[in-house]
């Protein structure tokens, strides 16, 4: 692995459909990917039956769900959510600008289940 230091800006695509996950880097421990969720956008409710997911998110404001029921939290810049293996979450951008984070699964082959 020759690269260590990336630039989330690099790997951002905001989108006015669906948002668009950026792989920044990928090893069978991990994948990293950059997000942009325009406001009113979300991220569908899923699980990483396989794996953890942690966003940290550089801007924005949302609600990040935390269970199949639909509870959410409030989320934004600074803030650091967890979702361990097999925990329901997503997110809806309920702010005026883009909510961009970045996601790593662990390990990369944590699998994906939209609910």
């Amino acid at each position: 692995m020759s690269q260590r230091v990336f630039r989330v800006t690099d790997h951002l695509h905001p989108s006015d459909g669906a948002p668009i996950r950026s792989v920044v880097h990928q090893t069978s421990d991990a994948v990293v990917v950059a997000w942009t969720v325009k406001p009113g956008q979300r991220i569908a409710p899923h699980v990483h039956p396989g794996g953890q997911d942690t966003w940290t998110v550089i801007s924005g404001t949302g609600e990040y769900q935390v269970d199949a029921s639909g509870k959410t939290m409030p989320i934004s810049a600074g803030d650091i959510a967890i979702a361990p293996t097999g925990a329901v979450h997503g997110l809806v951008n309920t702010g005026a600008e883009d909510f961009v984070f970045v996601s790593v699964v662990c390990p990369e082959l944590a699998g994906f289940q939209e609910l």
